[in-house]
C-alpha cells in the first residue's frame, strides 16, 4: 500500500513534491465517503483508495507519473543497465543554479501486518550526472523508525536489521565490481545477490503498476498470460459485457502460432482466419460475437481481429481490464495517465466507484489517475483530499496541491464548476486564443 511518493528536481518540478495517500482529518458532506473511500492501514494510519490529478495541458501532470516510472525503472534495472539513470533522470532545466543539485526520489510503503504489527518502509535515493549520490532505507515497526542502510557515494553503512547486506557493503569499495557500482542501487544489487529481505522490498515496489499508453506491447503480453486463466478471463469478459459491449468471447494467440500453424484446440473459425492470413502476429487478439437471424435466433459466430474491428474505447477498456481486476484482487497500486481518454464519463465514474467501495475493494487497492474529466469532480464521489491540482508558474515550475490545501473550500462546494471557473487555477487561459485569432 502506498503512503506517499516524493520527488524533486525532475522535469517541470523544481521543488520537493509529495503525492500523499494519507487521509486528511476532514469530514465529507456524504458520510459514506469517509467510510468507503478510506481504509485503515493500522490503528493510527488511514489511507485513501483513490486520487485524481487535474491540471491544464502542459502543466506537468504527466511528469508526476513519469517521476514514478523513472524511480521504478532505476530500481528494476540499475544493476543490469549502466545507462538507465542518465537516460531517465531528467532534472529541472529552467533554472541555471539547479544544475548543481541532484534529483531526489523517495517512496513510503505500508506492508500488510504480520503478527499484529504493520511495517512501514521509507526508501529513496538521489542521482546526479548518471550516478547515485545518496541512498537510504528506513523501517518502522511499531513506534520507532530505524535505519537499514545508508549510502553516500560508494560509502555504505548497513545496520543489524539488514544483516544480509553487511557482507556486501565492503564490496562496493573495490570499484571494479560489476554489480556494486556508482550507477547501480545498493538495494537492487543486494536483491540480485540473493538477499531475501532486499528482494521483498524491491518486489513490493515493482508491484506498482503504471499505464501511460496503450501502445506498450507489455500490456498485450500481460493480457495473453491472464487470459490463460479461465476465472480471470471470465472476469474480463464480464467487465466488457457490463460496459454494454456485445462481445461473446475473446481469444489470444500464442507467439509462435504463425510459425507452427494453428493449434489443434483452436476454434474452427479462428483456424480459417489463420490460414487466410487475416490474424496478425502476436501479441494479438480476436473477438467473437453472435450473429442473429431475422427471428432473433443465434445463427452463427462472427470472429474478427480485435485491433482492426473494435473501437478505441473498447480497446482501452480491454487493455485496462486486466490491470483493474488484478489490482483490486491483490490490493495493489495502479497509476493511470489520461484516464478519461476514449472512455465514456459514466464508465470512468464507475471504475472510480469500484475502488471507492468496501464491497468491491476490500483489500484497499489504490487507484491514482490523471484526468480532465470534471464529471468526477463531485462532492458525492471524492473527498477533498482525493483531488489534486497541478499548476505551472511563469518560470515553468510545476506545483501540486490537494483541494484540502485551498482555503475556504467547503465539503459541499461545486468542485467541478469552481474548477472550470478558475477558482483553483489549473485551467488554460482561453482568452489568449481569442487574442491570437483576432490579431
Amino acid at each position: 500500500m502506498l503512503i506517499e511518493f516524493s520527488f524533486a528536481n525532475f522535469r517541470s518540478f523544481q521543488d520537493l513534491t509529495t503525492l500523499s495517500m494519507v487521509a486528511a482529518k476532514i469530514s465529507s458532506k456524504y458520510e459514506e465517503l469517509d467510510t468507503n473511500n478510506v481504509f485503515k492501514a493500522d490503528t493510527k494510519l488511514n489511507l485513501l483508495k483513490s486520487k485524481a490529478i487535474y491540471g491544464q495541458n502542459a502543466s506537468g501532470k504527466s511528469n508526476i507519473i513519469k517521476a514514478l516510472v523513472t524511480f521504478l525503472m532505476i530500481v528494476r534495472h540499475s544493476v543490469k543497465s549502466e545507462e538507465v539513470i542518465s537516460k531517465l533522470a531528467s532534472p529541472f532545466q529552467l533554472n541555471a543554479t539547479n544544475s548543481e543539485k541532484p534529483t531526489f526520489f523517495q517512496i513510503i510503503l505500508c506492508v500488510s501486518p504480520k503478527e499484529g504489527e504493520t511495517a512501514l518502509y521509507r526508501y529513496g535515493f538521489e542521482v546526479k550526472d548518471g550516478k547515485i549520490v545518496t541512498e537510504w532505507l528506513f523501517g518502522k515497526i511499531g513506534r520507532e523508525e530505524v535505519p537499514f542502510f545508508t549510502r553516500q557515494g560508494m560509502d555504505i553503512q548497513a545496520y543489524n536489521r539488514f544483516r544480509e547486506a553487511k557482507k556486501f557493503a565492503g564490496l562496493s569499495q573495490s570499484g571494479d565490481n560489476e554489480i556494486f557500482r556508482d550507477n547501480s542501487l545498493f538495494l537492487t544489487a543486494v536483491s540480485a545477490m540473493g538477499g531475501t529481505f532486499a528482494k521483498s522490498i524491491t518486489e513490493i515496489i515493482s508491484d506498482i503498476t503504471i499505464v501511460m499508453g496503450l501502445g506498450d506491447p507489455r500490456i498485450k503480453s500481460a493480457l495473453q498470460e491472464i487470459l490463460k486463466d479461465k476465472e480471470a478471463k471470465e472476469s474480463i469478459l464480464a467487465l466488457m459485457r457490463a460496459a454494454d459491449f456485445d462481445i461473446d468471447n475473446i481469444e489470444s494467440l500464442d507467439s509462435d502460432s504463425e510459425d507452427q500453424g494453428p493449434p489443434d484446440d483452436m476454434p474452427d473459425e479462428l483456424k480459417e482466419l489463420f490460414r487466410q492470413g487475416k490474424i496478425k502476429k502476436t501479441p494479438s487478439f480476436v473477438t467473437q460475437r453472435p450473429v442473429f437471424g431475422h427471428k432473433g435466433e443465434k445463427v452463427s459466430i462472427l470472429t474478427t481481429d480485435f485491433d482492426e474491428w473494435e473501437s478505441e474505447g473498447t480497446k482501452k477498456l480491454f487493455y485496462l481490464s486486466a490491470f483493474l481486476l488484478q489490482t483490486l484482487k491483490d490490493g495493489d497500486v495502479l497509476f493511470i495517465d489520461e484516464f478519461d481518454a476514449r472512455l465514456h464519463p459514466l464508465l470512468t465514474k464507475k471504475i472510480v466507484q469500484l475502488f471507492n467501495s468496501n464491497d468491491t475493494n476490500p483489500k484497499g487497492a489504490q487507484l491514482i489517475f490523471v484526468t480532465h474529466d470534471t464529471n468526477l469532480l463531485k462532492a458525492n464521489l471524492l473527498r477533498r483530499d482525493q483531488i489534486c491540482f497541478v499548476n505551472k508558474d511563469k518560470f515553468g515550475i510545476s506545483t501540486l496541491r490537494t483541494l484540502v490545501e485551498y482555503k475556504g473550500v467547503r465539503n459541499d462546494a461545486s468542485y467541478d464548476k469552481d474548477y472550470l471557473s478558475g477558482k483553483y487555477a489549473a485551467v488554460p487561459f482561453l482568452n489568449r486564443l481569442d487574442q491570437i485569432f483576432e490579431n
